[in-house]
C-alpha cells in the first residue's frame, strides 16, 4: 500500500515537472534557407504508393489456384 502512494507521488511530481523542464531547453536557431535532401522524395513516396496499390489489388484479385505442372 505505501508503495503505491510513494509510485502515485513520483508521478505526480514527474507531470509536474515536465513542463519547466521542457520550457528550460535551449531554443535552436532559426532555419534560413531550405535543405535539398528532402527535394524528389515526394515523388518517390507517390510512386511507391501507386506500386503498393497496385499489388495489393493483384494480391486481391488472384484466385490462388496455380496450375499443376506434370513431368
Amino acid at each position: 500500500m505505501k508503495f503505491n502512494n510513494v509510485a502515485a507521488a513520483l508521478a505526480a511530481a514527474t507531470l509536474t515537472a515536465a513542463p519547466v523542464v521542457a520550457q528550460a531547453a535551449p531554443v535552436s536557431a532559426p532555419v534560413e534557407g531550405e535543405s535539398e535532401m528532402g527535394r524528389g522524395s515526394s515523388a518517390i513516396l507517390a510512386i511507391a504508393a501507386v506500386a503498393l496499390f497496385i499489388g495489393g489489388i493483384i494480391l486481391l484479385l488472384d484466385d490462388g489456384e496455380d496450375d499443376a505442372i506434370s513431368a
